[in-house]
């Protein structure tokens, strides 16, 4: 089993200011410990279970392709993930991680919210 999380590119956009070296660095080092933490739970729970486990934190990517490009990598025969649910004007503006992996994955997709 290989666990993912995936940080996203550092949000820009053509009218935004240009960010200072400063809050790139704390935005990458935020990331990187919210990773640790997801991945060290999900590592925890699987050797409850005497499963193994290798995680995985993909940075400056989207998610819904770092997800993809993983399971590719890993060759892996399933993607599991979980799914906010949003539904409506939400989802329209927020989009939907899940519906991307399911449209972009050559590997069956399993979501549960």
């Amino acid at each position: 089993m290989t666990a993912v999380t995936v940080t996203d590119i550092f949000p820009t956009g053509p009218y935004s200011p240009i960010p200072m070296p400063s809050v790139i660095e704390r935005y990458e080092t935020s990331a990187a410990e919210s990773a640790a933490k997801i991945l060290a739970s999900v590592s925890e729970a699987a050797e409850e279970f005497g499963v193994t486990c290798d995680t995985i934190h993909v940075k400056d990517q989207a998610p819904a392709e770092g997800i993809v490009a993983v399971a590719a990598e890993r060759e892996c025969d399933l993607i599991v993930m979980a799914s906010h649910g949003r539904r409506g004007i939400t989802r329209i503006l927020l989009g939907s991680q899940a519906q991307k992996v399911v449209t972009q994955s050559p590997v069956s997709v399993l979501v549960y919210r």
